[in-house]
């Protein structure tokens, strides 16, 4: 759960730790070695200083920021990743909607923070891992057959809303933190995508939608639509 109380603006996220101790400690192990063994001094250095440059790059993938949504929260459904729009279209959504959609579809690149925040506040109906394929998770069928975790948010006002983790080419882990009936909350982590890739959000069809293909979101922060008004 996000705390306000907490001063950094960034961290390291927990799912990276294991990952950034192993790597450092191999990248120490080749540096060293390549200095004691390897001649001229030169290539020992190009070898640390690329081994400097994927660890600098995998402290930057892991960043988790804290972020605290500043706007009026009603209604409103913000972006669960960083990322930039690629997909914007009415579906069916036929496995638990059961209903017209508007699916939104934010890809993310191994460059942004991959961190996953709830896009509404509410109470989560449904947490479902679905296993599949690896492919590049900008391609539109991914969204079915790639391994993905689906997660269905009921808002106060009684709209449901479909937030699903796409693991792409490179991702082999999705870590989703949501259960059957915990709290969702705009400022808090839903879940993680290691080394990928792709959210994709279902709003109820008459949803009035803020962003286009192309725009950039910043997961937490970034405004992407307001539920129509309170369901019946």
């Amino acid at each position: 759960m996000y705390d306000k109380r907490k001063k950094m603006a960034v961290k390291l996220h927990r799912e990276g730790a294991n990952i950034i101790v192993a790597l450092f400690l191999i990248l120490a192990m080749v540096s060293v070695t390549a200095f004691l063994f390897i001649k001229p001094i030169v290539i020992p250095w190009i070898v640390a200083s690329v081994s400097l440059l994927a660890f600098l790059l995998v402290l930057n993938f892991f960043r988790s920021p804290l972020r605290d949504f500043k706007g009026d929260r009603e209604g409103v459904v913000v972006s669960s990743a960083d990322g930039t729009v690629v997909a914007l279209e009415e579906v069916f959504e036929d496995k638990y909607l059961h209903s017209r959609a508007i699916q939104i579809s934010v890809f993310m690149t191994v460059f942004n923070v991959h961190a996953n925040w709830y896009p509404v506040d509410g109470t989560v109906e449904c947490a479902d891992y679905s296993p599949g394929r690896f492919r590049a998770a900008y391609l539109p069928k991914s969204s079915s057959e790639n391994e993905h975790s689906s997660v269905v948010i009921k808002t106060p006002s009684g709209h449901r809303v479909l937030m699903r983790q796409i693991a792409g080419a490179i991702a082999r882990r999705i870590v989703t933190y949501a259960y059957p009936g915990c709290e969702a909350n705009i400022s808090s982590h839903m879940g993680f995508i290691k080394f990928g890739s792709r959210i994709d959000i279902y709003l109820p069809a008459d949803s009035k939608i803020l962003v286009k293909i192309g725009d950039k979101t910043t997961g937490g922060i970034t405004p992407i639509a307001y539920l129509n008004k309170t369901q019946e």
